[in-house]
């Protein structure tokens, strides 16, 4: 005869084993459901400025500031399983350097937005007030996927960050181009990120990158130049 912890324990054991299956099936039914996400993103303004990183240092650096547009359709990132998606866009340019291989050139990338789309029943799990949650709950309820989550119209949308180089300079840098990125967070499963390759029902976003741009030359070097003439 067992014991009654030994019986507990086989019936815990049991239980998680049931848990971890299920946990499975609806991890890997992500893989069934297909995903067609596609984006248009464009530059509108970009400046270049000098400012300090932080306010002790004594060096100052190269910002670049961009303004830019995006179209995008990213519902069907949204599944029965999908919590939230964070999008977001990024720029990248070549480096001047090379490898450590010395072979092929390094690129550079730094993100200037993101957002987070949360499924209308993961809505209350957004930072707001008490009063506000309560009625996200009450709405989210038994609530379906909204078919105009994920589909994001931004004009002229200012960058929330100003990115720089790991060598301070960025005025006229050329090859640069905006990229459109994104990263699902499941309710079970493993995070997924904008994928390289597609797999099976799984395609890379159509779209998505800008035309090749340049960064201009320093704001403060053009108004210099203004003066004198």
């Amino acid at each position: 005869m067992h014991s009654t912890i030994v019986r507990g324990q086989n019936v815990f054991g049991f239980f998680t084993s049931v848990c971890f299956f299920v946990a499975a099936l609806i991890a890997a039914s992500d893989l069934l459901a297909p995903r067609t996400p596609k984006a248009t993103v464009s530059v509108k303004d970009v400046q270049v400025v000098r400012g300090r990183p932080h306010y002790y240092s004594t060096k100052k650096e190269e910002y670049a500031v961009i303004r830019f547009s995006l179209s995008a359709d990213l519902s069907s990132l949204f599944t029965w399983n999908t919590k939230q998606v964070f999008v977001y866009v990024s720029a990248s340019w070549p480096n001047s350097t090379l490898g450590e291989d010395g072979k092929g050139e390094l690129v550079n990338e730094a993100v200037i937005w993101d957002s987070i789309i949360t499924n209308p029943s993961a809505d209350h799990l957004q930072n707001i007030g008490p009063a506000a949650m309560k009625k996200l709950v009450k709405s989210s309820k038994g609530k379906k996927i909204d078919p105009s989550r994920g589909k994001l119209e931004l004009k002229n949308q200012k960058a929330k960050y100003q990115i720089t180089s790991p060598t301070g300079k960025l005025a006229e840098t050329d090859n640069v181009v905006l990229k459109v990125h994104y990263n699902v967070q499941p309710w079970v499963g493993v995070l997924t990120w904008t994928p390289q390759i597609e797999f099976g029902m799984w395609k890379k976003v159509k779209g998505g990158v800008s035309k090749v741009f340049k960064f201009p030359a320093l704001k403060a070097k053009k108004e210099a130049e203004k003066k004198k003439a």
